[in-house]
Parts: structure tokens; C-alpha cells; sequence
């Protein structure tokens, strides 16, 4: 059994989520051959307060530059 953990930042809709988890079950099943209902996968939301990248926070990376 499969199982994927997807870390992404917050904020994306609930259909967004559904279509993103979907395609990576049916690339495990279609990839290695397991059947769907075998496959595990979901999503743990960070907040952009709590996310960094290149050493710039991502709240900070959102905000409006004057």
C-alpha cells in the first residue's frame, strides 16, 4: 500500500486539492501497478508564516510591494 504525503502551502480550494490528489493516485496506479483503492495519499497545508524559501518567508514573498 502506497502512501504519499503531499506538504504544500496553504490556500488552494478544496477542487484544486481533490484534482491534485486524484492525479497522483491514478500516476501510482499506472506507474507501479497497484490497484486504487490500495493507494494512500494526502495533503498537510503549511502557512506561508511557517514556509521558507531561497531564505525569504513566503508571507513575506505575498506581500504587496508598494
Amino acid at each position: 500500500m502506497p502512501l504519499i504525503q503531499v506538504t504544500m502551502q496553504e490556500g488552494r480550494s478544496p477542487e484544486q486539492k481533490r484534482a491534485l490528489l486524484a492525479a497522483i493516485t491514478t500516476a501510482v496506479h499506472d506507474s507501479i501497478g497497484v490497484p486504487v483503492e490500495a493507494v494512500r495519499v494526502w495533503v498537510v497545508e503549511v502557512s506561508p508564516e511557517a514556509f521558507m524559501a531561497g531564505g525569504v518567508l513566503a508571507a513575506e514573498r505575498q506581500k504587496p510591494r508598494p
